[in-house]
This record gives C-alpha cells, structure tokens and sequence, in this order.
C-alpha cells in the first residue's frame, strides 16, 4: 500500500479488524519510511452497479466519488473518515438492493437521507451542491424542510 504521506510502498500493518457492519476490513498502517499512520478498508468487490445519469448516460458506480462529495460537505465537521466510510457503504448496499442499475437521483437522495441524521451541517452543505441551491432563499427553505420534519423529507434510499 502506498503511503498516502510519502509516496512509499513499505508500510506494516499495525491493526486490522472488522469494520463495524461486516462488509470490511479496516486496517491501521505505519509507514516505515516517514513514520505516517495510515487507514485503509479492504472490500469484496461486488457485482458492477450502474448509475443511469440524467442524460441518458450509463457510468460504473464510483464509491470514491460518494466519499469525496461526503468529505467535502463534511470539512471542518465532527464527523469521522470511518463515520463517512459507514455511511457510504449503507448508501451502496442500499443502492444494490434496488438493483444492478439505478438512477442517479436515488445516489444523491440515498447520501441525503442518511447524511441528516449524521450531521445536519454536511447535510445542508451537501443539499446545497446536490440540489443546485441558486441563493441564500434556497438554503432558507431546506433548513425550514429540516426543521419542519426531520425525519423525513427525503424517501428511504
């Protein structure tokens, strides 16, 4: 595995274990040439998911970009990498349970719906960039939906 700090591939794995839904091994690494420590989550690779983007088109399912969209939303939150690593694994398995194509209106809806209950200021962030929010009358009234019923504005994903 290649340090994430120094570019390096001897590293030692100093702690592995399950992750807390099963899906996948986490591992704590130390990088003996710099001294950095470092996690990485080891999967099964599942049968390819498509997403059918708006415009018709077909693209692989890219869990990267989940996490990265979560990360953003979630800058300067309390909200952990493995918190994040969770929450995106539940939107994909609830993606595959909807079967091997879906809609890229049900990824976003699927991070939304679980992203609330996580941190109500990555949720509005992530709204914000998902939903195309024009100006500040956008973010007003996704606050009031937020707080008018917090438990539901969005449909399981």
């Amino acid at each position: 595995m290649r340090c994430p700090r120094c570019s390096s591939l001897e590293d030692k794995v100093v702690d592995s274990r399950a992750s807390d839904d099963g899906t996948a091994i986490r591992r704590r690494r130390h990088c003996l040439a710099c001294e950095h420590r470092f996690t990485t989550f080891e999967r099964i690779e599942g049968s390819a998911l498509v997403v059918l983007k708006s415009d018709g088109r077909r693209e692989p399912f890219d869990r990267e970009k989940v996490v990265a969209g979560v990360v953003a939303a979630a800058k300067n939150r309390p909200i952990t990498l493995e918190q994040v690593e969770d929450l995106v694994t539940a939107v994909e398995l609830a993606l595959r349970a909807l079967g091997a194509e879906v809609e890229s209106s049900r990824v976003g809806v699927a991070v939304l719906e679980r992203l609330r209950h996580l941190d109500e200021v990555a949720y509005l962030r992530f709204a914000s960039v998902y939903k195309d929010f024009t100006d500040v009358d956008d973010f007003a009234d996704e606050l009031r939906r937020l707080r008018k019923d917090p438990e539901s504005s969005y449909p399981p994903g």
